[in-house]
């Protein structure tokens, strides 16, 4: 039975609400399994995979020679099953093919797990983030990306656009894209630090979900050279505690948004949700490193940072002792955080830094900003950085500052600490690294 034209198309998720109707539907060959006069299909579009039984030999001439991934329009009646997935299936079909495909996929898609190793994949990656695990891992992505939206929304913040193209390397170093601007240089922004800062003198909140650059030669499971960056700025602060009390909040929020929006995802993905103590345990940078020499005997003292390996103890420190996945180390050293970051009047030698560890992996950095015009200007200076370099920057320094703070989160670390994968190029969409530009 076909339907009429005018009745639009529904998706497969929706078919249990059309049980005795006929209906439209589209999408890709997923599956085939012929078993003589009964025979299943599977059609797959971007919200699941329904089932089709097929009985009529010439809606069944209608698939000879193609190929799984072809493209087809199916009409028909929806019927109870409970043992088809879903509950539902769909009866006496009538296909059309709307775009034939005549050769296999370069990998299996239709199996529970996908087999090529992560290059082979990456390679032919258009094709293999059809895969419903795929699907799932970006649907939680894009979630994270909408309630991290909602929450701040709901905090007052404004959400910002900054340009990527900037005249000055926000962080100093060596660590970025030099492009040719109309016979100019300029570089490729490595995060939106000073814009943000700039406009907390405008909105005094702000935030903003955009790509940074990176131009770090090394190879490693946790890094790429391109990656999205949910970044705060917020004015009117009491201290550094102040913005990470504010970051405890959001992941909360995240996390709940998550449990209560995409179950179905997390259980495909096998995800189980983190334990997010409340608070939020908080190591200083000098405690942490006396807890790793104390239970696993490394003297990291005089180490201006935390290595990977130090991140990880530090998450079972966090679980064993705290019962929380998430940990606030606080104080980082001055020689380790830019120009920018607000030095701790009680010792100099340590700021008002944080980072966020998420089962032992930093996945946030932020902190309280320095926001008066002099020491901002000492603190350039003291750092071997020409002033005059920064001049649109110092600008809003001075004319008023109120004291400010924010922080990034690196989102797809975010998910690959969240899902328990083991590289960052799972949870990029397209990844960028030292030997990769395609696809």
């Amino acid at each position: 039975m076909t339907p009429s034209p005018l009745n639009p198309r529904i998706r497969s998720q929706e078919l249990h609400h059309h049980i005795g109707e006929t209906v439209r539907l589209a999408g890709w060959l997923h599956q085939m399994r012929r078993l003589g006069r009964l025979n299943f299909l599977i059609l797959r579009d971007g919200a699941g995979t329904c089932q089709v039984v097929l009985t009529d030999p010439q809606e069944l001439a209608k698939l000879k020679g193609l190929q799984v991934e072809s493209v087809l329009a199916v009409a028909g009646t929806v019927v109870a099953e409970p043992q088809a997935p879903g509950g539902v299936e769909v009866h006496d079909p009538h296909l059309t093919v709307l775009s034939a495909v005549s050769e296999p996929p370069p990998f299996e898609l239709n199996k529970p797990v996908l087999k090529p190793n992560l290059d082979l994949f990456l390679d032919h990656a258009p094709i293999g983030l059809r895969h419903p695990h795929k699907r799932a891992l970006f649907r939680l992505f894009a979630a994270l990306l909408a309630a991290f939206r909602e929450f701040l929304d709901g905090e007052g913040f404004v959400e910002i656009q900054t340009p990527k193209l900037v005249g000055s390397a926000t962080e100093g170093g060596a660590n970025v894209f030099r492009v040719d601007y109309f016979g100019r240089p300029a570089f490729l922004a490595q995060s939106p630090q000073f814009y943000k800062q700039i406009m907390v003198g405008v909105f005094e909140r702000v935030y903003e979900v955009g790509p940074v650059f990176r131009a770090e030669p090394h190879d490693t499971i946790r890094h790429t050279n391109e990656y999205v960056s949910l970044d705060v700025e917020m004015g009117f602060i009491e201290d550094h505690h102040t913005v990470m009390a504010l970051l405890a909040r959001l992941m909360r929020h995240l996390l709940a948004r998550l449990q209560e929006q995409h179950g179905a995802e997390l259980a495909l993905l096998g995800v189980a949700l983190p334990v997010i103590a409340d608070p939020i345990p908080i190591l200083h940078f000098r405690d942490a490193q006396a807890l790793i020499r104390q239970r696993f005997g490394e003297d990291c003292r005089g180490e201006p940072d935390l290595s990977p390996q130090h991140e990880r103890w530090l998450g079972e420190i966090a679980r064993t002792d705290y019962a929380s996945d998430f940990l606030f180390v606080t104080g980082y050293p001055t020689v380790k955080r830019p120009f920018y970051t607000y030095v701790d009047p009680q010792d100099p030698t340590y700021t008002y830094g944080f980072d966020l560890l998420f089962r032992g992996c930093e996945i946030a950095t932020g902190g309280q900003r320095v926001h008066n015009y002099a020491q901002l200007v000492a603190a350039l200076e003291q750092r071997g950085l020409n002033p005059a370099d920064f001049a649109y920057y110092l600008e809003a320094f001075k004319y008023g500052m109120p004291p400010h703070g924010g922080f990034a989160i690196g989102a797809e670390r975010l998910l690959m600490q969240l899902t328990g994968v083991e590289n960052l190029r799972e949870t990029t969409l397209f990844p960028r690294d030292t030997s990769r530009l395609t696809p």
